[in-house]
């Protein structure tokens, strides 16, 4: 059985290590855990109906401090394939006085992302038809048809060719963006709700799902409004696309999508971990608890219908400094046959992480100079002298891994992005002595470097 293209045939474990070696620097072993964690569901595939639902996803715990590339693994798998991802804070569940959404609302949420997906996916496969029948209903708006009330003349041949006419030269013209000032008035619909409720904390979500539940039951108002051509045509095709969609088969392929492929995060599992809860916080032990039926498959009521959760693959991460793997649960620690240790990052990663991966700080920051029209570029022994003061920072300070890259670069280029707008056409070269002398206030006091850095 497939599942709607999206487990590509051609992602084989090296392949996918490939692609994550673009985004990512090092980390080698956590990215064969996951490569084979993903084959893994394209092998279950191709098994016999019988034997399919017998095999379990192999989760995996990323055991490693922040800043070292966890959530980023497991971000671009997700878009590598095009699975419905949720990143989510285990120990957001223990906060004081939670009473909020239980753990349940982790599948929710991925259904909510996974139904989203496959609606903007097959939104775009009918952006062109809706595109044209926008263009149609937005002429109609320019120039209203020629409408027969009873008892009055129908309009003679020479009138409708005149009319054909005029709107052709229209099309011509709004095609030829010569319409984009004129204003058009449209009509939108929208469903009101005939109580109001008073706003509070997660009321808005209660009102949304009242509004879908009751459905036609609830009145439509229709609003007019101005809009300028071209954001008029923008409404229309959105309105067309919505028209084409077939919100049953988009429902149908999302849930077997999240079903199948569905990725969720567990970031700060070690908060968890430990099995005493001091002070008013809810008991550590209490949410790994309720997180087990999820993790161990069960089955979800979410407002698109019921999800299982048997083959979701789960992928929790922690720094664990203070606790261990095994301090989890021995049921949960059983449904993370995977552990993988992240390496810490240090100068030579550093260097790489600057200039190496598609997304590479130094070519962002170039890109972004060069919409003022302003010319920066980085010699190597600048890249070693940032790599090298991360390091250092990184030692004295807490380890924030490659984040730390991020507030270094922002201080080193403040003030020639500040001065950007004005300093068009310039030319900057960035040299391990301009870092230095950029740096050196906030090197010279440890304590200064806690705060600023």
């Amino acid at each position: 059985m497939e599942t709607g293209g999206f487990l590509k045939d051609t992602l084989i474990p090296r392949q996918i290590v490939e692609e994550l070696d673009k985004y990512v620097v090092g980390q080698h072993n956590a990215k064969r855990a996951v490569a084979i964690a993903l084959r893994n569901r394209w092998r279950r595939q191709r098994l016999p109906e019988e034997l399919r639902d017998e095999v379990l996803p192999k989760n995996i715990i990323m055991i490693g401090p922040t800043g070292v590339g966890k959530t980023e693994i497991a971000r671009r798998l997700a878009k590598l394939v095009q699975a419905p991802f949720l990143k989510i804070e285990a120990s957001k569940f223990t906060e004081v006085g939670y009473v909020g959404r239980d753990v349940d609302s982790i599948i929710r949420d991925l259904t909510e992302i996974g139904v989203s997906m496959v609606k903007n996916e097959m939104s775009e496969q009918v952006q062109e038809k809706a595109a044209v029948l926008a263009e149609e209903r937005l002429l109609d708006l320019l120039l209203p048809p020629i409408r027969t009330a009873p008892g009055f003349e129908t309009p003679s041949a020479d009138q409708q060719e005149q009319h054909r006419s005029t709107r052709e030269k229209l099309r011509q013209q709004f095609r030829e963006g010569k319409l984009d000032e004129r204003l058009v008035e449209l009509e939108q619909k929208e469903k009101v709700m005939p109580f109001g409720i008073i706003s509070n904390v997660g009321m808005e979500e209660i009102e949304m799902n009242l509004k879908e539940m009751l459905g036609g039951l609830l009145p439509e108002k229709t609003k007019k409004r101005k809009a300028k051509v071209p954001d008029a045509l923008r409404l229309l095709v959105q309105e067309e696309a919505a028209k084409l969609i077939d919100m049953d088969k988009v429902t149908r392929e999302a849930l077997q999508r999240i079903e199948q492929s569905g990725i969720v995060f567990l970031d700060e599992i070690d908060k968890i971990a430990g099995r005493e809860a001091h002070g008013p916080d809810v008991s550590r032990e209490g949410v790994q608890r309720d997180l087990l039926p999820i993790v161990e498959g069960s089955t979800v009521a979410t407002k698109y219908g019921p999800v299982k959760t048997d083959h979701i693959l789960f992928i929790a991460a922690g720094a664990f400094h203070v606790s261990k793997p095994s301090d989890l649960i021995p049921e949960l620690q059983g449904r993370f046959p995977i552990r993988v240790e992240l390496d810490s990052l240090g100068k030579p990663e550093f260097i790489r992480i600057l200039t190496e991966p598609r997304n590479a700080l130094i070519k962002q920051h170039v890109a972004l100079l060069a919409t003022e029209g302003v010319t920066i570029s980085f010699s190597t022994d600048s890249i070693e002298e940032i790599a090298d003061i991360a390091t250092r920072v990184n030692e004295r300070t807490e380890n924030i891994g490659a984040r730390r890259l991020h507030t270094i670069m922002e201080r080193l280029l403040d003030e020639i992005s500040f001065d950007a707008p004005e300093k068009k056409g310039d030319r900057y070269t960035i040299d391990a002595e301009y870092v230095r002398g950029r740096m050196a206030e906030v090197l010279k006091s440890e304590d200064l470097s806690r705060y600023i850095l």
